[in-house]
């Protein structure tokens, strides 16, 4: 009998593979539940996990069995009823059994399977096929960006990475350089004690002389270990540099007081969503937060989600602002620069031109996306006819989409971030 132990290390986690299989095959399940989840959850509470229902019918398991029909011999113990060789009749409707109560005529339902997923789990299948766009290496940068890479065989390295065969082959050349002489002198000792037996078999102390001679020798050869441990090789592993994504993201909010308490709500609801996916995704990216009404300031990430200023709308004192900041800190020629901005599309009329040349002429030829979030049930603004213009001259660059409610948000940062094919 053969037994199988598992000696995996798994940690608590035993069912992780498992977890991860029914993960994978129900997958459009739990996509459907997460998106439906990310439209009616709070601001604080996009970041846990979550409760998925499948229906039982989806997760039933195909099984073989017989078939209804045919002809069955059973053996029924006795009673006080029946004695041998009675026939007993088929239940009326083809069921066996007492059945229970009257069936309902209203009413219908399904049974679920209901199970919960990870904070971790939550947010890949939330960011699942989402990039930023046109991301590019520029530069080395850092010395925490490097890639181990193979470098030839080392005499001195960590046990798990012993290379096996060139270990035995450097054993192999020792041995033959320290016995090699003594190896070719046993065979030729052997060959003379076999000599000498045959033509002179009564020469009593040559044979003695002959046997020890071979005694030594094989006793100076079995001295030489099999494997010594500068016999040992090892891969050499090297940690090589490389290209580093240097990426930046500003994300321009509206605060002005055309913006009520929803329509901020929703554009907060868009940024904490596009900060997670960043987070998550990208170790090396910086975030700048920029908040304008008449004015624009950098805030920091308290201040960009919390503070109540107000006031009127110049959306070109956050691109001008963006333009100084881009200048200061991050030259393009090293950066992967991105923006994200949001607003209700009202702006002072006589800027919103303004914006348009600033893009056009400065802003957009260093930019690896721009993205425009236009947050209104109202027709279209000025400022959304404008980025219109932006769009023609920067088609691959440049994406404009507006949100109506909630349940807008989540389709619309697919769309904005949903990754593309190389071309």
């Amino acid at each position: 009998m053969s037994y199988v132990i598992d000696r995996r290390l798994n940690g608590k986690n035993k069912s992780t593979v498992n977890r991860q299989r029914f993960l994978r095959r129900y997958k459009s399940h739990i996509k459907k539940a997460v998106e439906e989840a990310v439209g009616r959850r709070s601001i604080t509470d996009l970041e846990h996990g979550e409760s998925i229902s499948i229906p039982n019918r989806d997760i039933d398991e195909p099984i073989f069995h017989h078939g209804k029909g045919g002809r069955q011999t059973q053996v029924h113990p006795g009673n006080r009823e029946f004695a041998t060789g009675d026939r007993i009749a088929r239940p009326q409707g083809g069921g066996g059994g007492q059945g229970g109560s009257q069936a309902g005529d209203s009413g219908e339902g399904m049974d679920e399977f209901v199970f919960q997923i990870t904070q971790d789990e939550f947010l890949d299948f939330m960011f699942e096929d989402l990039a930023l766009p046109n991301l590019v290496k520029r530069q080395l940068t850092g010395t925490d960006t490097f890639k181990p890479v193979r470098a030839g065989i080392s005499q001195q390295g960590n046990p798990s990475r012993i290379n096996i065969v060139r270990s035995m082959r450097a054993a192999q050349a020792r041995r033959i350089a320290l016995s090699g002489g003594s190896r070719k002198r046993l065979r030729e000792a052997r060959a003379e004690l076999e000599q000498l037996k045959r033509e002179h078999p009564d020469d009593i102390t040559g044979i003695a002389q002959l046997q020890e001679e071979i005694a030594s020798l094989e006793a100076r050869i079995e001295r030489v270990p099999f494997l010594d441990t500068f016999d040992l090789r090892y891969n050499l592993i090297v940690k090589q540099p490389t290209p580093s994504s240097k990426a930046v993201m500003f994300c321009l909010m509206d605060v002005s007081g055309s913006m009520t308490q929803a329509t901020k709500d929703l554009a907060k609801r868009f940024y904490i969503l596009l900060y997670l996916f960043l987070r998550r995704n990208y170790e090396r990216i910086e975030v700048v937060f920029i908040r304008h009404h008449t004015s624009a300031k950098e805030v920091d990430e308290e201040e960009f989600f919390y503070s109540r200023e107000t006031g009127g709308t110049i959306v070109s004192s956050a691109l001008r602002l963006m333009q100084q900041i881009i200048e200061q800190r991050y030259p393009p020629g090293e950066w992967n620069l991105y923006c994200a901005q949001a607003s209700d599309g009202d702006n002072w009329n006589d800027d919103s031109p303004i914006c348009r040349d600033l893009l056009v002429r400065q802003i957009m030829p260093a930019m690896q996306y721009y993205c425009y979030v236009e947050i209104t049930p109202r027709e279209h603004q000025t400022l959304w006819h404008e980025y219109e213009a932006v769009a023609e001259h920067f088609a691959d660059s440049f994406a404009q989409q507006q949100i109506v409610d909630a349940g807008d948000i989540y389709p619309v940062f697919r769309k904005l971030f949903q990754k593309r094919m190389a071309t």
